[in-house]
């Protein structure tokens, strides 16, 4: 069981109890034309990981171990998206119009698919989620346990709203849980590195954090 060099301390990696959990790598939120676009962000600080995170997929798929991957999504009908999502802000395009790629973050809608170059393999659990944390409305816990899994690494995107609140959620469920900082984004570098510094302050009061170069060394000697 090797210990991977990470903040604020190492993290004891659990080979058999491991998993990877992508976030949200959909082309709405990180191709020109996408939802994320259409909010007046720059993509291409989201873009820039594509490369890493393709990297961790290959490292633990490599390794036999589990990838999970998320995608933010409503049912067409909207029944699942509370008013108060639809709502927020003053955006050009809602969650439910029609956009560039279909309508915006509706389940099977082209921008709702997972970028071509992250695309999951067969036997890979996707898990369609219509909030920012992964385990509100959906199956990822129940998956999770029948896995056997008690270790989370995260990537994706945006660090400081989905992919830490589904560590926020898995840390109060008891999981271990750490971002690898290359393969995590958000379209506001500070807010990034903010996050990162939330989850690892106080001795890790959300998680670790890794380089990645450090996990994958590790992977190598599980």
């Amino acid at each position: 069981m090797p210990d991977i060099k990470a903040l604020p301390f190492a993290f004891p990696l659990k080979r058999d109890q491991v998993a990877l959990i992508v976030i949200d790598m959909q082309r709405d939120f990180a191709e020109p034309g996408g939802f994320g676009e259409t909010l007046g962000n720059d993509v291409s600080h989201v873009s820039v990981i594509v490369p890493d995170v393709k990297r961790l997929i290959e490292g633990f798929r490599h390794a036999g171990l589990p990838v999970i991957h998320t995608q933010e999504c409503h049912r067409p009908d909207l029944s699942d998206l509370p008013p108060a999502k639809r709502n927020r802000g003053n955006p050009s395009l809602r969650i439910g119009d029609v956009g560039p790629m279909g309508r915006i973050l509706i389940a099977g809608e082209p921008g709702t698919a997972i970028l071509p170059e992250l695309e999951p393999i067969a036997g890979e659990l996707v898990i369609e989620k219509p909030g920012k944390g992964a385990f509100y409305a959906t199956s990822l816990s129940d998956d999770l346990q029948e896995r056997g899994i008690t270790q989370l690494i995260f990537a994706g995107v945006t660090t400081e709203v989905c992919v830490q609140t589904t560590m926020r959620e898995a840390n109060d469920r008891g999981y271990e849980c750490l971002i690898v900082e290359e393969a995590t984004a958000s379209y506001f570098p500070h807010f990034k590195q903010a996050a990162l510094d939330m989850i690892r302050a106080q001795g890790g009061i959300v998680g670790w954090t890794a380089h990645i170069d450090d996990l994958l060394k590790g992977l190598m000697h599980a």
